[in-house]
């Protein structure tokens, strides 16, 4: 009868335990949860608010995501603190922890930074399209903690490490209102008059050509084959790419098509 209300107690204590630190547990799992989920709603709420208002929207993701985070570490403190565990010992932990993978990971705290120093200079902007090294091409289409995310003229996304478009020279095609096109291609040298007049005509009938600065139109250079015809001409940016085709597609067939020995 006594071992049989010994083990009642027990199992009492062990129930009642159980019971209450099941309680601590839940309530820190319903913490970690709503923290979890508060997190990326504020993060996105601070964008559209920075977007709304005016702000730099090439910063807006970089700010979003270190809220984000900042509020995350703040949960998971308190959900350690709820289950017992000493807050200065967390933040002791944190402070070794943050040191160690600052040495481990010097490569990813080197984007982060390349990403500040990026909006704080703003090179480029959202919108923008860019050239890097190697095959980055692309628009801006958001500069993240880690990555800046292009948008390749064929619709893909193309994702590079902020420290490599920081450390590397970078051509932004949208910094400036207007561009220039250039193209060349041979003609015979019998009909270079011509061909020069013909090659007028076709730039400046082009609607979306700027008359200032003027195109121009040229003899670059004389080769075994007859004479290199070089033109020059400024679009605005947005126009850049329709107009180079359309010259492209106009200039050398045209002028082949009026020179023929049939046309004269």
């Amino acid at each position: 009868m006594v071992q049989f209300d010994r083990a009642e107690r027990f199992f009492d204590t062990l129930f009642q335990r159980i019971a209450n630190y099941g309680v601590d547990v839940a309530t820190a799992l319903l913490i970690f949860m709503v923290g979890w989920w508060l997190a990326g709603r504020l993060a996105r709420w601070v964008e559209q608010l920075i977007v709304r208002a005016g702000g730099e929207a090439t910063a807006a993701p970089l700010i979003g995501a270190a809220l984000m985070w900042a509020v995350r570490i703040l949960t998971a403190v308190m959900v350690l603190g709820k289950l017992g565990v000493q807050t200065t010992s967390i933040v002791a932990a944190l402070g070794a922890a943050g040191l160690a993978i600052g040495l481990a990971l010097q490569g990813t705290l080197q984007n982060i930074a390349a990403g500040l120093m990026l909006l704080l200079l703003r090179p480029f902007r959202v919108g923008d399209y860019i050239e890097g090294t190697g095959v980055v091409a692309g628009t801006i289409s958001e500069v993240g903690l880690f990555t800046t995310r292009l948008v390749k003229q064929d619709g893909s996304a193309l994702f590079v490490p902020n420290s490599q478009l920081w450390s590397n020279a970078v051509t932004n095609y949208s910094s400036n209102a207007s561009r220039r096109i250039e193209i060349s291609f041979n003609i015979t040298t019998a009909q270079i008059e011509r061909g020069l007049a013909l090659a007028r005509d076709i730039v400046t009938a082009q609607p979306q050509v700027l008359s200032e600065p003027a195109p121009q139109v040229s003899i670059s250079d004389y080769t075994d084959g007859g004479a290199k015809l070089a033109v020059t001409a400024w679009t605005s940016t947005a126009h850049y790419p329709e107009v180079r085709a359309a010259l492209l597609q106009r200039l050398r067939p045209g002028i082949e098509a009026a020179l023929a020995p049939s046309a004269s």
